[in-house]
């Protein structure tokens, strides 16, 4: 099989030879590995359909296909092996203590809650908080930086914890994925009248692939229902085993909302640390670690919540997290206090960097403010490289004209603004991994920290791009300008429902069709008063089955009384339940609906979307 020639110029012919770029590289990356000239690859990429300039990062797949045509195996490296060779040419090695054992300390564990929606984390992380407050010290916490240290007692020894509050919740696949890389122990947060929800499975899941041990926190045992035993049985079928059946998980029955069990729990952990992990760094050496969360504050700059894993940060260190860098001007704890120095497994608000780093971002204190900007540059290059080539569309020249003519693509363009790194990567992340079909594409065409400005709204006329600013409003004449043009700003405080609003969006550019499907009649029996709940139905399931949280419409002599009704409790003697079966009996009740008699039909429905096509 002969070379490839362009133009009559042969280019050469990499028999399986491995070619190693990086993600957003250019056809001029990969001309200089393989020693041709740049203009004559972008010959071939034209002889294969696709328009693609010289200096242009370029995505993986468009890499793919030139190195195939010209017999070379392309090998993308990760951005975190990219990292690590960029730190090896500074002769920096990263996550890696210094001298002997002789050298390493005892640190405290990190900790990272998880658990499903409701089921009660903020609740029992500031119940720790508060357990810690010194007595005389009431709102000693004054300020959240993301993560804090208690300390507890256990055996007569005084221990610390470390605990990462991550923003959000666990839907952020993003989020929680790099937390469990800085954890050492994972707290599950189950609620015992709720047992084992689908984001338990999925909080779970992420603590096992990251493998750290897992201390179980059976939450609200003061709640009616709460079935503490249940939960241990429902979470053996996810291996985990409670020591009291005989396997290795500990696991503390506890009410955040009472403050109950909870030095209990903080002693199951160091417990689990102590027998599962070999926690100790060398505090000698130069600081490394990661930036938990970070922010621009308006009268300090840039700010970031770090984690320090090895070494000591002092202040007057130049660091570098992410592409950010600076010297350290000042550093707060999590009572908002001066501190000069954060040993390992320490968190602290540090002052000091040129920009806002990016949640998860690594950590390190360097020699020299030049090596620190050096690192930091080539860090926002590859960087920006790497999310242009994500944001190209590749579409070949031959079918160019049909995919426009036929508007067989249809992208939805999306700002993102906020008010931490953190929260805006988790968004970002969420909104990427919506799944609504190929005929619609979700492009992030930019996302920061900070108020929405005049520049986003330009950038949104520009692209005919949606703005979202998630707990930041517009500044200055941006609100102005944006009314004036036009331009769609969304302000959310809630991640949930930015991604519900954009799936409703995308949904709507697919245009789909929903029907109504009968799901079951209820036939009122009796009517119980409730001086809590409002009027209860006692009902007989005439036909299919009534599920808690479906729509439901009451019919009173065949006429309908009451549309767009709620099933908001269904219950079978003194069990909650979520369905009740025809034949049985059982009561219902409708929220704040109470006009309901003795041989009324509750009748219960829900919206399906018929399949397209």
């Amino acid at each position: 099989m002969q070379a490839p020639s362009v133009g009559g110029v042969m280019l050469p012919r990499g028999n399986g030879q491995t070619v190693r770029l990086s993600r957003g590289a250019s056809l001029t990356d990969f001309a200089e590995k393989i020693n041709a000239n740049p203009a004559s690859l972008v010959g071939v990429m034209m002889n294969l359909g696709e328009m693609v300039t010289a200096t242009q990062s370029v995505s993986d797949e468009t890499l793919k296909l030139l190195a195939d045509e010209m017999n070379f195996v392309l090998e993308i490296v990760s951005p975190e092996e990219e990292d690590r060779e960029l730190l090896e040419s500074f002769s920096i090695e990263f996550g890696e203590d210094e001298g002997g054992e002789e050298m390493l300390v005892s640190r405290p564990p990190v900790v990272t809650v998880m658990g499903h929606v409701d089921h009660g984390k903020t609740r029992l992380l500031d119940a720790i908080r508060k357990t810690n407050v010194v007595a005389g010290e009431a709102g000693g916490i004054t300020q959240h930086i993301g993560a804090y240290q208690v300390a507890t007692e256990v055996n007569g020894e005084e221990r610390a914890i470390t605990f990462i509050d991550t923003p959000g919740h666990e839907a952020f696949t993003a989020m929680r994925a790099r937390g469990a890389k800085s954890t050492d122990i994972a707290i599950l947060v189950v609620a015992a009248n709720d047992g084992v929800m689908p984001q338990t499975i999925e909080a779970l899941n992420h603590a096992k692939a990251a493998d750290v041990p897992i201390v179980v926190a059976v939450n609200k045992i003061d709640v009616e229902g709460a079935d503490p035993t249940k939960v241990r049985g429902q979470l053996t079928e996810f291996g985990l085993v409670a020591e009291e059946y005989g396997g290795d998980t500990m696991f503390v029955d506890i009410s955040a909302r009472q403050g109950q069990n909870i030095e209990q729990l903080l002693e199951a952990v160091v417990l689990t640390a102590d027998a599962s992990l070999d926690l100790r760094a060398n505090p000698e050496q130069d600081a490394q670690g990661i930036a938990i969360e970070a922010h621009l504050d308006k009268g300090r700059g840039a700010v970031a919540t770090v984690l320090v894993q090895r070494g000591t940060l002092r202040v007057g260190d130049t660091m570098v997290a992410g592409d950010a860098y600076g010297r350290v001007r000042a550093m707060l704890d999590d009572k908002g206090e001066n501190v000069e120095e954060a040993t390992p497994s320490t968190p602290v608000l540090v002052l000091g960097l040129t920009n806002v780093p990016g949640a998860g971002d690594n950590f390190l204190v360097v020699d020299e403010d030049r090596t620190a900007r050096q690192i930091a540059e080539k860090r926002a290059a590859r960087e920006r490289n790497a999310a242009f080539a994500k944001r190209t569309r590749r579409v070949s020249l031959e079918d160019l004209d049909q995919v426009l003519k036929a508007g067989l693509v249809q992208d939805l363009n999306i700002i993102i603004k906020g008010d931490a790194s953190g929260s805006v990567e988790a968004l970002e992340s969420s909104l990427l991994q919506l799944d609504v079909g190929e005929e619609v594409d979700i492009r992030v065409l930019h996302r920061g920290v900070g108020a929405v400005t005049e520049s986003d709204i330009d950038l949104a006329m520009g692209s005919d791009a949606i703005v979202i600013g998630f707990n930041v409003r517009a500044a200055g004449r941006a609100a102005q300008m944006a009314e004036r043009e036009g331009v769609d700003v969304r302000y959310y405080s809630v991640i949930y429902q930015a991604i519900e609003e954009i799936e409703a969006a995308l949904k709507g550019m697919l245009k789909p069709e929903y029907e109504e499907v009968e799901l079951g009649t209820a036939e009122i029996r009796e009517v119980f008063r409730s001086s809590k709940l409002g009027n209860i139905a006692g009902v007989l399931i005439r036909s299919g089955e009534v599920k808690r949280n479906t729509k439901a419409r009451l019919l009173r002599d065949g006429k309908v009384i009451a549309e767009n009704l709620n099933i908001e409790g269904l219950r079978r003697f003194k069990d909650d339940v979520t369905e009740i079966r025809e034949g049985f009996e059982g009561g219902i009740n409708l929220g704040n609906f109470n006009d309901i008699k003795i041989d009324d039909v509750i009748a219960t429905y829900e919206m399906r979307e018929k399949p397209r096509g």
